[in-house]
């Protein structure tokens, strides 16, 4: 056998031990959390169709997809994030649904991330879809719905920062800029980059005012006086309802009590096309990325077939907890097994002892001691 077998391919790993009871303990809370808000378990294939992640509808870019064939011939991918697969499953099974459909998930992921970047391609992540449902008081509640599971973890310091996509397109349309163009500016924003975005409008002949609203999107950043602010200086209906739409989510959110953990960011872009509203990130200490990312996105399920609006996130489970570990929070697990040992002479009466534990809900390792041992 070649020695290298022993260890995993780059980009996974092994959890076993302490590390994995605390990772299954964090999940569990998580989930006894978003179950407390109605919503019910859905499981979709780690595997689907290509096109269910095509770059038509918007998901992860091809070279990041983990890509197979089947015997038929089709490309098959593991599914590099989880909201597409429930879009699909939606649009097939909930076609008559005329309220709103709550669901949520847990399970593994997988993006071929490039080895510089120091990522792990196969992420544990528990996520939560709302659908049918385009109200601001949708994303009010997801976000609150993040906030609590957050803090179920154990987690207490830490940021939602919220952006609005519309508000960047409202710009983007007024300018007249192009598709393939705004994809690159947005690229530039997101990356906080305002040279080369400053050298991309200055040759589209973009206008002074939309100018400076663009570049100043990016260093949009703050509480609720960044939108106000904003408000007395777009000029287009897009830019203005994105605006007006954070600023009611965050109105229900102060009735939710949770508004102390919200901040906006106004150059929040995602690389997920399927984005069309609210967008967010969970930022917290000791760990370099967000630990949650989500948004509305009304049109993903008409790729599918159907027309319903949606709303959700999802939380990386090992950054959560790999964040935990840094700022010295606890994870609790449940009690070890109490070790019980027996032998022939004792088999009977320990074997009885073992099984009346376990009916009382204490796990119990029975290990025999026979002859030699």
């Amino acid at each position: 056998m070649r020695k290298d077998l022993i260890h995993t391919p780059e980009g996974v790993r092994d959890i076993y031990g302490n590390e994995e009871k605390q990772k299954l303990r964090v999940e569990e809370l998580v989930k006894e959390t978003i179950y407390l808000h109605g919503y019910e378990d859905i499981q979709t294939p780690t595997f689907e169709y290509f096109d269910v992640f095509s770059k038509e509808i918007g998901t992860t870019p091809s070279r990041e997809l983990y890509k197979f064939f089947d015997r038929n011939g089709d490309t098959l991918v593991l599914r590099p994030d989880f909201t597409p697969g429930v879009a699909r499953c939606v649009a097939k099974y909930f076609d008559e649904e005329n309220s709103s459909v709550k669901l949520t998930y847990s399970g593994s992921a997988f993006v071929n991330n490039s080895a510089l970047q120091g990522k792990l391609k196969e992420t544990t992540q528990t996520g939560v879809e709302l659908m049918n449902d385009d109200s601001a008081a949708a994303d009010a509640e997801v976000l609150n719905l993040l906030i609590e599971c957050l803090k179920s973890a154990g987690l207490e310091n830490f940021q939602v920062s919220v952006g609005h996509m519309e508000y960047f397109k409202g710009l983007c349309e007024s300018a007249g800029i192009s598709e393939e163009n705004e994809l690159l500016l947005r690229e530039y924003i997101s990356e906080k980059n305002n040279i080369p975005a400053t050298d991309l409008l200055d040759s589209l002949n973009c206008d002074v005012k939309t100018k400076e609203l663009l570049l100043l999107t990016g260093d949009s950043i703050g509480d609720i006086s960044v939108i106000n602010n904003l408000k007395n200086k777009v000029n287009n209906s897009r830019s203005e309802g994105a605006l007006k739409r954070l600023e009611r989510v965050y109105d229900i959110l102060k009735i939710f009590g949770n508004e102390k953990y919200i901040s906006f960011d106004l150059g929040m872009l995602s690389k997920y096309n399927y984005y069309t509203g609210v967008i967010f990130k969970a930022y917290t200490y000791g760990i370099g990325d967000a630990v949650c990312k989500g948004g509305r996105y009304d049109n993903l399920v008409s790729s599918f077939g159907k027309t319903k609006p949606a709303v959700g996130f999802v939380i990386l489970i090992d950054d959560l907890l790999m964040a935990l570990r840094r700022q010295g929070v606890s994870v609790h697990v449940k009690e070890s097994a109490k070790t019980v040992y027996y032998t022939d002479s004792d088999m009977t009466e320990k074997i009885k002892e073992a099984n009346k534990l376990r009916t009382e809900g204490k796990p119990v390792n029975l290990i025999y001691k026979g002859e030699g041992k």
